[in-house]
Order: structure tokens, then C-alpha cells, then sequence
């Protein structure tokens, strides 16, 4: 979000939310070209178009829109609910299974986040239209981030967010050019700089390790993690905007990281028979007692 806040700064929105996936797309083929991945196959494609509609035009888009006229800070109150929304998406499309301690620190976590960057960021006056495009952003990200890790167990992390981003090509190229025939883009190097980050790390580079997190699983525990964000958002506004780092921002932000980690820790129910060893809803341990069972028979056996 503070690299998006510097790009508006002199790129439109819509060039900012469709040229960023444009860059990324064109690095996507490279990289698929190069390594000989095999296309995906029938309703893979369906699925593929839920991600990009989620991450690649969904989130970057409604959120670009949103900073035009809310600084990071506040877009941090409002993105705070996205680890809680994801691991709902998670439970709703997967098969994970949370424990009800789970949900509990999953709540506290989001209300802790909430009330840290509330805070930060001045409090919230009354819902406005960029609260709006906000919540919008978390929706479609976290619909995005579900039915991306599960596909990413099929097609492989990276695999996953460049196929996505490939199918979303055209549209955003068409986004793209309108925005740029609309506005030419005159930023500075700055804003520039700030524009290339978010095409090659936040489109493309930064979506290698999350899916792959996500993949590995459980996601509704996994997605947890994002509860630093909005510390995180905090902490970048500080040191690229000039937003004051306070005693009370380093104490707000232990507090949701420890929420974090308390959520991640807190061990899934029962897995559901017949998964994979990648399947949201396998236990941890199931290996080690099957492996027991196996042995014990082998040696009744003997």
C-alpha cells in the first residue's frame, strides 16, 4: 500500500491497477516459456480465472482507486480484515477443519489488527467510498488467495500466479492502453520506481512464496500470517511517507504479531480420509501413526 500511495502520486489508478499486470504478465511467459510448464487442462482454466479475478484484477485495482484518496495507513484498517476473511474463503472452498480456539484467536487477531491501525491512522469517521473499494479489495483478494492455494497444489505455486496472470493478459493490456490514452503517465522516478516494485515483487515475485505457503497448508491456519500486514503497512508508511513511528506502534505491533503466531500454532481438527499429502485437511502427524500401523503389521506378519 505505501508504494501504491507514491505511484498515484502521478500515475492514474487504472494505469497503476492493469499496467503493474501487464509487466508481471510479460515476465509470467518468460518464465513459463522458458521452463516448458504444461498448460493447465479443462476446468483448471475456470479456476485460473476465479485467481486472476481475485488478485490480479480485483485486489490491485479496487485498491489502487481507494489511495487515491486514503492515505496507507487508514487502507490498512480495512485490508487488517483479510487474514480473517481468507481463512473463511479457506474453510468455505477447502477442507480445513479449525478448531473453535482457532476462530477465537483468528477474531481477536483481526480485532487487535483492526484497533492497532485504527488507531495509527487516526480512527475511522464513518464509512467513505475508498472504505468501500477497501472491503471490496479484501473480498476478491481473499477468494483470490483460497482458490489460488488450492490450485497451487496441482499446478505449483509460481506455476499457478503466472498462468493467472497470462489469462488476465488481454484484459489488462486493453486497461492499460485506456488509461494511458486517457492520462499519459508522467511520473517521477520515484513514482516509477514505486510502479516497478509493485509489478515485479508485489504482482509477480511476492506470490511464489505465498502460494507456496498456502499450498503447504492448512490455509485458513497459514493465512494468519497476515496479520503483520497491517504493522507491517504501518512501519513502510513511516519510513517512504513520512506517518509517525510511535512507542504505541511498537507495542501495537507485538501484540498482533503475537496473535499471529498464536493463531498459526493452534492445531487443525481431524484431517478428512482420503487427501493428499498436500490436502488442507491432513493432520500433521498422520504419516508418523500410519507409518506405526505399517510397521506393526509388517511385523505380525513376520
Amino acid at each position: 500500500m505505501p508504494f501504491t500511495r507514491v505511484a498515484v502520486g502521478g500515475l492514474s489508478p487504472l494505469f497503476i491497477g492493469s499496467g503493474r499486470a501487464v509487466v508481471a504478465a510479460a515476465l509470467a511467459a518468460v518464465a513459463l516459456a522458458l521452463t516448458r510448464q504444461r498448460p493447465p487442462r479443462g476446468v483448471q482454466w475456470a479456476r485460473l480465472a476465479v485467481v486472476a479475478g481475485g488478485v490480479v484484477v480485483g485486489f490491485p485495482l479496487l485498491s489502487s482507486f481507494a489511495l487515491t484518496t486514503a492515505p496507507a495507513s487508514h487502507g490498512a484498517v480495512v485490508v487488517a480484515l483479510l487474514p480473517a476473511a481468507t481463512a473463511v474463503m479457506a474453510v468455505l472452498r477447502g477442507k480445513d477443519r479449525p478448531p473453535r480456539a482457532f476462530w477465537a484467536l483468528t477474531a481477536v487477531g483481526a480485532v487487535a489488527a483492526v484497533a492497532f491501525a485504527a488507531v495509527q491512522g487516526g480512527g475511522i469517521a464513518g464509512l467513505r467510498w475508498s472504505d468501500v473499494l477497501f472491503l471490496g479489495a479484501v473480498v476478491t483478494a481473499a477468494i483470490g488467495y483460497a482458490e489460488g492455494g488450492l490450485l497451487a497444489r496441482e499446478l505449483g505455486a509460481w506455476q499457478t500466479v503466472s498462468w493467472a496472470l497470462v489469462l488476465s493478459f488481454p484484459l489488462m493490456l486493453g486497461l492499460a492502453v485506456a488509461a494511458a490514452a486517457q492520462q499519459p503517465p508522467s511520473g517521477t522516478p520515484v513514482e516509477w520506481a514505486a510502479f516497478a516494485y509493485l509489478a515485479v515483487v508485489s504482482m509477480f515475485l511476492g506470490f511464489f512464496a505465498w502460494y507456496r505457503g498456502l499450498a503447504l497448508g492448512p490455509m485458513a491456519r497459514v493465512s494468519q500470517v497476515q496479520l503483520v500486514q497491517p504493522v507491517l503497512t504501518i512501519c513502510w508508511a513511516a519510513l517512504l511517507l513520512g506517518e509517525d513511528l510511535t512507542w504505541g506502534t511498537v507495542v501495537g505491533g507485538l501484540a498482533v504479531v503475537a496473535c499471529a503466531g498464536a493463531a498459526v500454532r493452534v492445531r487443525l481438527g481431524r484431517s478428512v480420509r482420503g487427501v493428499g499429502p498436500l490436502s488442507p485437511g491432513r493432520s500433521i502427524d498422520r504419516p508418523t501413526r500410519r507409518q506405526g500401523t505399517d510397521a506393526e503389521a509388517a511385523g505380525s506378519l513376520r
